[in-house]
């Protein structure tokens, strides 16, 4: 075999390679959406539950 069949084989067997993980990684980015919108969905809850405790706090000062 000459060295330029060996490097188109080598070529060859390694795209092949990469085309199966690539395949094999096809549901991570949805995974990864859905997490990420689960997680700002919970920070926004969060946030809007110290918003009204603070304001509730706020409001309950007596200025006068």
């Amino acid at each position: 075999m000459f060295p330029l069949d060996t490097l188109t084989l080598r070529v060859r067997a390694h795209l092949a390679d990469l085309r199966q993980h690539l395949r094999e990684d096809d549901g991570y980015t949805t995974e990864t959406v859905v997490v990420t919108a689960l997680l700002a969905i919970l920070a926004l809850t969060v946030v809007g539950i110290i918003i009204a405790k603070v304001t509730a706090k706020a409001n309950g000062i007596d200025l006068g």
